[in-house]
């Protein structure tokens, strides 16, 4: 294979420009790593900031030179931009293409058969993070491995379970942007809002990190008897809004997992 490199990436999305970042920022062992030139503008900037990678002219040079190729296209793109490349046997392939199991993965990379299935978030542009792999092969995990940790998920069920959950970030942080949006109601200045409100939720992050307490008993231990919080919980509870959490997240897993 004339020009190898150690890492390909189809698809230069912001999960894909995210693990370029993360192996590349302020390290002094940057894998070799070729782009698609799908995204051209960010393929083209993640090359002149980082020296070890570089843009392929095409899908297939991907496939040719990487040792490893990152498949990073959107699920619904992923029959027209793979079924025409041809990979190899040898090589191994880690999909990051929620919802597309390995009986669909298995026929559009053929003849590879080393294939891994990953959920990475954009906190792996700062190595922050643990990325859930089924199955652990020893690309997937070395790749995650540099990029915060890797978590093995030997059950398929259990994994698209765990790709929904990741699924839940915007609906968050919409909550967290609906408290501060109350506060500027209330006649608090926006910035001095949003900026308070950050804070709150950064503040929880060592407790989140510490995993001796389970969250149930987090939740607890926030919730003062007859203060604020477990008022607010409560008021939270009886409208059912856990309950349409849950049966949301029961929804979204049932039509993944039917395809």
């Amino acid at each position: 294979m004339l020009d190898g490199y150690d890492l390909g990436v189809i698809g230069v999305g912001e999960i894909g420009a995210a693990i370029v970042t993360g192996l590349c920022e302020g390290t002094g062992d940057a894998p070799r790593i070729l782009l698609s030139p799908r995204s051209a503008g960010r393929a083209a900037a993640l090359a002149a900031r980082y020296p070890s990678v570089t843009v392929a002219p095409d899908n297939q040079a991907v496939a040719d030179r990487c040792a490893v190729v990152v498949l990073a296209v959107r699920p619904a793109d992923a029959a027209a931009v793979l079924g025409g490349l041809n990979f190899r046997a040898e090589q191994a392939v880690v999909s990051l293409l929620a919802g597309v199991p390995h009986a669909e993965l298995g026929p559009l990379v053929a003849p590879a058969t080393d294939i891994a299935r990953a959920i990475p978030l954009p906190p792996v542009s700062r190595r922050a993070g643990v990325t859930p792999v089924h199955p652990g092969t020893a690309a997937a995990l070395a790749l995650f491995g540099r990029l915060g940790g890797a978590v093995e998920v030997d059950d398929p069920g259990a994994f698209d379970a765990m790709s929904v959950a990741t699924g839940t970030v915007a609906a968050y942080l919409r909550y967290v942007a609906t408290v501060s949006g109350w506060l500027s109601d209330q006649g608090v200045p926006a910035g001095q809002a949003e900026r308070y409100v950050r804070s709150v939720f950064a503040g929880l992050a060592d407790d989140l990190i510490d995993g001796t307490r389970n969250l149930e008993r987090l939740a607890g231990e926030h919730a003062t008897p007859g203060g604020i919080n477990e008022r607010f919980r409560v008021m939270l509870e009886q409208d059912g809004v856990f309950r349409v959490v849950r049966q949301s997240l029961q929804d979204i897993y049932e039509g993944l997992t039917a395809g």
